[in-house]
């Protein structure tokens, strides 16, 4: 009886033990939940952001076209024009991008210059997943003396088409895809929950190009 007192006994650390591991773990696993949730609802309150909603895409008789004018007093239309071009050839050449993305001389003798640009536009990436999409556009610079005028235009995306085991690549353009009508929700009040990716992540990327060059002249 001595015996079997002592056992039990000297067990009872190793149940207080197991007994906290189990606590920890369960806290560990709450934790995680919640910032599963606090994730999720970040990802709601984005897909109602004002900056991607009613308006955000313009068209343009039919037509997607982002524009915009960046000042640059001092610089002549010359002086515009080799910065930008030399920032569109280094664009050309970046990581993200497949050798489809080009030079286009539109009209060199009066300041005109653009390329068109294949690149990757990424939604999500984590260490198990990557999902992505090739983004197809055109950039166009107007120089003229202390401003530049910058287009952004022919946009298109191919999606997952090198998969075959699901058939779900597609190919689109931006006016089937990111326009008011396609990427947002009946009532407007936020982003579709397919297409409206796109959208967000154009947007995104048409204003991270436009402030590269709004500081590229400053």
């Amino acid at each position: 009886m001595k015996k079997l007192l002592f056992a039990i006994i000297a067990l009872l650390p190793f149940t207080a033990m197991a007994q906290n591991v189990i606590e920890n773990n369960q806290q560990a696993n709450n934790n995680g939940e919640q910032k599963q949730r606090a994730l999720f609802q970040r990802s709601n309150t984005d897909k109602r952001n004002p900056k991607y909603l009613v308006g955000a895409v313009p068209v343009v008789d039919g037509k997607v076209v982002f524009s915009t004018s960046v000042k640059a007093p001092g610089k002549s239309a010359q002086q515009i024009y080799d910065l930008v071009t030399a920032e569109l050839e280094k664009m050309t050449k970046e990581p993200n991008q497949f050798k489809d993305s080009k030079m286009q001389d539109v009209n060199k003798p009066g300041k005109v210059v653009g390329a068109r640009f294949k690149e990757w536009l990424v939604f999500q990436k984590s260490p198990l997943s990557l999902d992505q999409t090739i983004f197809n556009y055109t950039l166009i610079c107007d120089c003229t003396d202390g401003q530049l005028n910058i287009t952004l235009s022919h946009i298109s995306y191919e999606y997952e088409t090198d998969r075959t085991d699901t058939g779900v690549g597609q190919e689109m353009t931006a006016e089937q895809w990111i326009t008011d009508e396609y990427a947002l929700t009946r009532n407007k009040q936020k982003l579709a929950r397919y297409s409206g990716k796109f959208r967000s992540k154009t947007i995104d990327r048409k204003d991270f190009i436009f402030n590269r060059f709004a500081n590229l002249l400053k």
